[in-house]
């Protein structure tokens, strides 16, 4: 009896999460499907069409927008270097960052620290316009630079990599200095190795964040060929079919990042290396 009102959980457990699964997806699909018809008033829908490997090899290559220069491809190429340079800075600097705060003696180091904490209370859209100045007046205006380099500081990646660090042994660092090892070395040859883990799912949470990014874009970019996917999204139209295949184009990459590697990004937001 016990084993089979253990069953009984574990049939309803996963009864949950795949009802919960498909209330998630459900919507994806449906638009997915709506893109796989020809012709017609564009409207979620859940039967395909006969038209998806046409559409979609069709919308790839085509050129779009008033020059006619800009593609799906273009775009997705563009937020890919947004997601990639977004996520790969941060996490450099976060790291860079904890391990001054951490292994040298800064002066105000927790005054610093909490002034990084504070701008966690800040949502990101609240220090755009202050950030939008700066860029204009270094030039960044219309280039990938200025998509990117404004946005890299992090107060959320020095705060995991803080707690990180904290967590190493003090041995190690002990035998760093006997073993002749400066500061450089140290950080190079144990440090880095020891955070990939953490690094590497942070990336990854980073990476959607800056691939998802919507109202920076617009205001930095005004170029059809620094148009993002999201950007794209509102160029052509929410409701158009190059808006809907766009928006199904965005979802695919970070899901399939979110899904492949789900088990390393719990692993190294929450235990770490140890």
């Amino acid at each position: 009896m016990p084993n089979w009102r253990r069953w009984q959980a574990q049939l309803l457990d996963h009864l949950i999460l795949i009802g919960g699964a498909l209330v998630m997806t459900l919507p994806v699909y449906s638009i997915f499907a709506a893109t796989t018809h020809e012709g017609g008033r564009v409207r979620p829908r859940l039967d395909l069409g006969s038209g998806t490997l046409e559409n979609y090899g069709h919308f790839l290559q085509t050129g779009a927008g008033f020059s006619g220069d800009v593609t799906a491809l273009s775009m997705m190429w563009n937020s890919f270097l947004l997601g990639a340079g977004f996520a790969t800075l941060k996490v450099v600097l976060s790291l860079m960052t904890a391990y001054a705060l951490i292994y040298f003696r800064v002066r105000f180091a927790s005054a610093i620290f909490a002034v990084l904490l504070l701008t966690l209370l800040l949502p990101l859209e609240s220090r755009f316009l202050p950030t939008y100045a700066v860029t204009v007046e270094l030039g960044l205006v219309n280039t990938r630079a200025g998509l990117i380099l404004p946005l890299v500081a992090s107060g959320l990646g020095t705060l995991f990599f803080r707690q990180f660090l904290m967590t190493v042994p003090d041995a190690l660092l002990e035998s760093a200095r006997i073993d002749g090892a400066g500061p450089l070395k140290f950080f190079k040859d144990i440090l880095v190795p020891l955070s990939l883990p953490t690094a590497a799912a942070l990336f990854l949470v980073l990476f959607v964040n800056g691939w998802n990014q919507y109202l920076w874009p617009v205001m930095v970019t005004s170029e059809e060929s620094t148009y993002t996917l999201v950007r794209g999204m509102q160029f052509f139209g929410n409701s158009s079919l190059r808006g809907l295949m766009l928006a199904v184009l965005a979802f695919v990459p970070p899901a399939l990042l979110v899904i492949l590697f789900q088990r390393q990004v719990v692993k190294g937001l929450f235990d770490g290396s140890h």
